[in-house]
């Protein structure tokens, strides 16, 4: 995944709200969101190839997203970044303790959030440590958190001017299909060739074989109630499937 943008404690009736696209390879096969056979708590999309997620609740009351790092040469990692978001999903730790007990080094570089409905933090092994995240609209991409990337602080922007209208998830998908490439006096330098840099500056991103394959809303109420609606895009950038998902969290399960 390579854009999230989240409002942490900031709306009155829903204290977590996330908007997030998953950029990935079409040929990278892929399950559409839904409550996962052998683990029910567990909803969201999964990576077939590898069995993580790149963004996941449980009915637990546990929200988790990853992304890559974008580097010019990236480390090898002994498991896949879906892993870290999976575990976390199925397990019961709390997300500081969570954050702390996961080994830098068995990883690509990635950025992780996690959320129990009482706290919100983010990890990365491109950052010195963790922290828990006080109330307030993030943005997060393929750098770290917050970096001033031109789509990132647009995203940021529109999540903030869309929180108004919640329930209403409209202004938040569009903010999701944004297909407009930033100029090139405007996009960050991260060492990938300067083509890539532009196919990569649009929110929506759409090539031949790589390109945005999930857009993601999630919003969870102050009444428990957790929902998740996620489009599915083929290679051509058309929506291929919707996924609407609602459930409540069920505490001391």
């Amino acid at each position: 995944m390579c854009l999230i943008v989240v409002a942490w404690q900031v709306h009155p009736d829903f204290p977590l709200v996330v908007a997030a696209n998953r950029d990935e390879y079409y040929a990278r096969p892929t399950a559409h969101a839904q409550h996962w056979p052998d683990q029910p708590t567990v909803l969201g999309g999964r990576d077939l190839e590898a069995g993580g997620t790149w963004l996941g609740l449980a009915e637990t009351g546990r929200f988790a997203a990853v992304t890559n790092v974008r580097e010019p040469a990236p480390a090898p990692g002994k498991r896949s970044r879906g892993a870290l978001t999976h575990d976390f999903l199925a397990g019961d730790v709390s997300p500081e303790a969570y954050a702390r007990q996961i080994v830098d080094d068995e990883y690509a570089g990635f950025n992780l959030l996690l959320c129990d409905g009482r706290s919100l933090v983010y990890r990365s092994n491109r950052a010195p440590e963790s922290r828990a995240l006080p109330p307030g609209v993030y943005g997060l991409s393929n750098h770290l958190l917050d970096s001033p990337w031109p789509k990132l602080l647009s995203a940021r922007q529109r999540l903030t001017a869309a929180l108004p209208e919640l329930p209403d998830r409209t202004p938040l998908f569009d903010l999701l299909t944004d297909r407009d490439i930033v100029p090139d006096d405007e996009l960050p330098t991260t060492g990938v060739p300067l083509a890539w840099e532009r196919l990569l500056s649009a929110i929506f991103v759409h090539s031949e074989n790589y390109g945005t394959r999930a857009s993601t809303v999630v919003t969870w109420h102050r009444t428990g109630t957790l929902r998740l609606c996620e489009h599915s895009f083929d290679a051509h950038g058309q929506r291929a499937h919707l996924s609407e998902i609602s459930t409540s969290v069920k505490h001391g399960t």
